[in-house]
């Protein structure tokens, strides 16, 4: 005899009319700092309002970071939970909105390309 066991995750729930919102890929120049920017970003629509239920934004370069395929920073709510990839570690983040995630997510790459620009070292400023 088997015991089936379901877990409810009410925050990750994937509904019926769940639907990729946003999928986008930019390669970016080695002028620019090279690699590349992933954008992944599923929800639903619900009374004219957007409902972002699962995201993953990704700067990946691996002339940066050998490390988790190259991922040198990363956002994304995988796993149950909201977190951040940079070098290799993983941390939790708090979750405010995913434009807030966005934002986070826009300033820190961008950051580590000025970083980049002058001739600095990869170490993460927060």
């Amino acid at each position: 005899m088997f015991l089936q066991v379901c877990y409810y995750l009410p925050h990750m729930i994937k509904t019926d009319t769940e639907i990729l919102l946003e999928q986008e890929r930019f390669e970016l120049k080695p002028k620019s700092g090279g690699g590349l920017l992933n954008y992944e970003v599923w929800g639903y629509k619900e009374k004219g309002k957007t409902i972002v239920t699962r995201y993953a934004l990704a700067y990946i370069n691996l002339a940066i970071c050998q490390q988790d395929n190259g991922r040198v920073l990363g956002i994304d709510n995988a796993d149950g939970y909201h977190h951040r990839h940079y070098m290799g570690s993983i941390e939790t983040v708090e979750y405010e909105s995913y434009e807030a995630i966005q934002e986070r997510f826009q300033h820190e790459w961008l950051a580590i390309i000025r970083q980049l620009h002058k001739g600095g070292s990869h170490k993460e400023k927060r």
